[in-house]
């Protein structure tokens, strides 16, 4: 690697894959220079013991542990600091569905590549709705991992590409690859862990068969066999295209686990001596008990050669069923395929001659140049074609969604809901969820009293000007638009708001709560007074016609009482909403004010009472109840719409209530202060 080489290379410019295969890791950095995939720098690292089985991440504390200490190293050799990620997926429990989509375009403009792209993405929906209804158990969930587009077509015809053509209708024929959702999770896991986000993601015979088989091959009936570790992964060409995925569920660690059986060995030692069958003649090693052997390869072959020709049968059965027929010629790929005798025995069960099934290193792959140490060997095919391929189609790995003006992208390899756009878009779930106003805790003669803020109006959300939801599903170009949610209001309460649900009665013509001794912090306030936390509100409760006149400071011997238009006794009980009538029995004939020495006859009055309100006598006529504080304001002029202060008032030097009885000669005094 060269320095110098690093130096003219930003962070945008680059590329980072991983691919976690069942016995080591491999990360590449790589970039496109003009038609080259330049790899830049590589690191591989090995598991101390096994963290994956058949392809499948089992100790994912393992796993990420050594991929962290891949990414380390390359980030402390090349000065780049790595936050994303392309990784494919082994075709463990793959399934496949072929789908055909169709749609009907504006002819006059050119066909882009966005629309091409929106094309594809509907297939694979369509590929993802299939699959799902047609999935016995509704507990495994399946994820899209890739797919290819085995043909375009325009106007019902085939066409190699859909770009810069016009016409009436496109379709695309696409087939889209599955992998369980706990395949695909745990690989995320990892990467989460160890700080990279997933920018790209594939499935290995995809990566695999992007540089083994180029284009121009594909025109021939052809099967790429990448034998790895733990899975078998099957990928098929025909007609121009690939046609077809498969995998098959054994692999190198079944030769592994025959020669520790056979040689009474542990799984480390197997490894090792598996690796060295196709590096050396002459092998020695030494059993669990002690035992020492000293044998050739043909030797150590023969003995398992029954298991050999098993994963050869294994591979061949998925090669016909998913072919029809065994295909013109086999490619090996992975470190598998370069156990001795296994390309005969697939040679043999296929019907081929031996020189059409061979095994292919990168020294076919196309358009590569390396500024590091050159990776050689079919184990290195699937790590540089994840790295490639994540350049070709990063564009196609995501879909666009636009969120209040916001342009997002969004990996399209699952159902995909507004709520997953939101999440990548950054939004706050606080404005999404209208939170209520803070509540008032009060007491209510010793008992606690909550009064409850307001409820706040939630969120709304449109989805192409439709109101939708967080459920909602979204599709490429989508517009989301939310209008974010509005808190309730604080809870505010007046005294008089307080007590209205308090039973009342209709008193002369007003309403008024059957309350008597009103206070709030053993003070008397004003009824407008808003209540404030902790307040603790007191008050006598009025039960019979002597304790409502009492509180009117009405004598009963005084009056004649109806009860809804009953005469009743000073002990009758009174309910909510009664309406209560009282007739004077005997006139008062004079009131005296000592301070201003005013002597007034009542019956001189003509139906008058006079009152001085701020050093000035106003007149105010009698009504059939007793007239009470807050009839002054009819007939005196004092605005209190427009608060300047804490409203001052007082009945004859004392304070008064809005309901306080007023009488002849009383001096009332009412201020802002």
């Amino acid at each position: 690697m060269i320095e110098s080489t690093l130096s003219q290379i930003s962070t945008q410019e680059i590329i980072f894959s991983l691919d976690i295969g069942t016995k080591s890791v491999v990360g590449i950095i790589g970039k496109k220079e003009a038609e080259k995939f330049i790899v830049i720098d590589v690191e591989i690292m090995q598991y101390a013991s096994r963290a994956m089985y058949d392809g499948q991440i089992h100790d994912i504390e393992k796993v990420a542990c050594v991929a962290k200490e891949v990414k380390e190293s390359l980030e402390e050799r090349t000065g780049f600091k790595l936050t994303e990620v392309a990784i494919a997926a082994a075709g463990r429990a793959l399934k496949t569905c072929r789908v055909r989509t169709s749609r009907e375009i504006d002819a006059t403009k050119e066909i882009d590549q966005t629309t091409i792209h929106s094309l594809e993405i509907e297939a694979i929906q369509k590929a993802q709705e299939m699959l799902d209804e047609n999935n016995n158990s509704k507990d495994i969930k399946y994820y899209c991992v890739g797919h290819t587009v085995v043909n375009y077509y325009l106007n019902d015809s085939i066409i190699t590409s859909l770009k810069g053509h016009r016409g009436d209708k496109i379709d695309a024929d696409v087939l889209g690859t599955f992998l369980p959702y706990v395949v695909v999770d745990s690989l995320y896991t990892v990467m989460h862990k160890i700080g990279l986000e997933v920018v790209h993601l594939t499935l290995e015979p995809i990566a695999a068969i992007h540089v083994a088989i180029p284009p121009k091959l594909r025109l021939l009936n052809l099967a790429l066999i990448d034998i790895g570790a733990g899975t078998s992964d099957i990928a098929i060409t025909k007609d121009g295209t690939v046609v077809s995925f498969a995998m098959a569920s054994v692999a190198g660690d079944e030769i592994t686990e025959a020669i520790a059986k056979e040689f009474l060995l542990d799984f480390d030692t197997a490894e090792k001596l598996k690796i060295g069958l196709n590096k050396e003649e002459r092998h020695t090693f030494e059993d669990i008990v002690g035992i020492s052997y000293k044998m050739s390869t043909e030797e150590i072959v023969e003995k398992i050669a029954h298991v050999i020709e098993n994963i050869a049968s294994e591979i061949v059965n998925k090669v016909i069923e998913y072919n029809g027929k065994s295909p013109s010629a086999v490619f090996c790929i992975g470190g598998g395929s370069q156990i001795p005798t296994l390309t005969k025995h697939l040679a043999s069960k296929l019907e081929l001659k031996q020189e059409r099934v061979v095994v292919r290193g990168t020294e076919i792959i196309e358009g590569i140049e390396f500024r590091c140490e050159k990776l050689e060997g079919p184990e290195f095919i699937t790590p540089i074609g994840i790295g490639m391929i994540s350049i070709k189609d990063r564009e196609y790995n995501f879909m666009q969604i636009r969120v209040n003006e916001q342009v997002i992208k969004l990996f399209y390899a699952k159902k995909l809901l507004v709520s997953d756009a939101l999440i990548k878009a950054g939004m706050n779930a606080k404005k999404l969820i209208a939170r209520r106003g803070k509540s008032l805790n009060i007491y209510v003669n010793g008992q606690l009293k909550n009064i409850k803020g307001g409820v706040g109006e939630p969120a709304k959300i449109y989805l192409n000007g439709k109101l939708t939801s967080l459920d909602g599903e979204i599709k490429d170009q989508d517009e989301i638009k939310i209008e974010t949610a509005t808190d309730g209001i604080d809870a505010l309460c007046t005294l008089k708001e307080l007590v209205k649900d308090i039973n009342f009665v209709n008193f002369n013509g007003l309403d008024i709560n059957l309350i008597n001794k009103l206070f709030i912090n053993e003070k008397e306030v004003s009824s407008e007074y808003e209540i404030r936390e902790g307040d603790k509100i007191t008050f006598v409760e009025i039960h019979t016609v002597e304790e409502i006149l009492k509180r009117f400071n009405m004598h009963e011997a005084d009056y004649d009482v109806y009860v809804n238009g009953l005469e009743v006794g000073k002990d009758f009980n009174l309910h909510h909403k009664d309406k209560i009538i009282t007739h004077e029995r005997k006139q008062m004939l004079t009131q005296n004010n000592d301070k201003k020495n005013v002597h007034i006859n009542e019956n001189k009055k003509d139906g008058k009472i006079q009152v001085l309100i701020n050093e000035q006598i106003v007149d105010i006529p009698k009504k059939e109840r007793p007239l009470i504080f807050v009839d002054i304001f009819d007939y005196f002029d004092f605005d209190r719409t427009k608060v300047k202060g804490n409203l001052f008032m007082q009945l004859n030097g004392e304070k008064i209530n809005y309901t306080d009885t007023i009488k002849d000669g009383d001096k009332i005094e009412i201020y802002w202060q």
